[in-house]
């Protein structure tokens, strides 16, 4: 048995570092669905007149996810490399995209973001929580 925890300890010591590696932020779900209302508020507040963006709310939660991703571990290089990936606001796009067509949003259709948008400034949503109706 002693034998046994030897061999365990020695193999965890030689495992690389990558193995304890972070999961990237886009799989840390307290990171990545934050950042996936900010883009959907974004995109609405950009395509419904009726409707403009609550900079300063979006401005203080960029502020504290970034410091509940430094507490998870990330450094700001990391995280700023997450948001500025290129690869990333593609795969955001896409989602967002998809998200919004899947919840009745037509892009030809400019009244359609102001009727989502509306929506989610009535349940109080994330999403509705970073618009505010003008």
């Amino acid at each position: 048995m002693k034998s046994m925890c030897s061999v365990v300890i020695i193999l965890s010591l030689a495992l690389p570092a990558n193995a304890y590696a972070k999961p990237s932020l886009r799989d840390v779900p307290e990171i990545e669905n934050i950042i996936f209302a900010a883009a959907l508020a974004h995109e609405v507040s950009g395509r419904c007149p009726s409707i403009q963006a609550r900079k300063i709310k979006a401005l203080r939660m960029a502020w504290t996810l970034k410091a509940r991703a430094n507490e998870l571990g990330y450094s700001d290089a990391e995280i700023k490399a997450y948001v500025k990936s290129d690869g990333e606001k593609a795969r955001m796009r896409a989602k967002g995209e998809r998200f919004l067509r899947a919840n009745g949003v037509d892009y030809a259709n400019p009244e359609s973001f102001c009727t989502y948008g509306h929506a989610e400034i009535s349940k109080s949503s994330a999403v509705g929580a970073l618009l505010r109706a003008k």
